[in-house]
């Protein structure tokens, strides 16, 4: 059932370690923005590009495979087509509660998938918006 209340989008801003696929190292695009915005939040950002190195200070990890660190929150800054495949990365977790599409940014068979595993899913939504109004 997709997530639409404020108190559910509430419960999933009071998780902590936020994965971001297809975070930036570059200012000024939403990729890096809204994390750095939830990182001075104090989320833990775990920067998820394999193009970077490093990204708001933060070591960067060519793939959800590749993060050590429990993730409560995927957050996916990637087209709509990639998603079938981040969703198969999360579901190859036992950690991840929440797959957060960032606004423009869906796919109703893939959030489906998500769902049936028991995960929490956002589609077309920005997080720092959300963050904003409810936090």
């Amino acid at each position: 059932m997709p997530v639409e209340t404020d108190d559910e989008l509430r419960e999933m801003l009071d998780l902590d370690t936020i994965a971001v696929v297809g975070c930036s190292s570059t200012a000024g695009k939403a990729a890096h923005d809204i994390p750095a915005y939830m990182q001075r939040h104090g989320y833990e950002i775990v920067p998820v590009n394999p193009y970077a190195d490093e990204v708001l200070g933060r070591t960067a990890v060519d793939s959800l495979a590749d993060v050590e660190v429990e993730i409560d929150i995927v957050d996916v800054f990637r087209p709509s087509e990639e998603v079938p495949g981040i969703v198969d990365a999360v579901l190859d977790r036992d950690d991840v509660q929440v797959v957060w599409m960032q606004l423009g940014i869906e796919d109703d068979a893939a959030a489906a998938r998500a769902e049936d595993a028991g995960l929490d899913v956002v589609q077309d939504r920005c997080l720092k918006v959300e963050h904003r109004r409810l936090v």
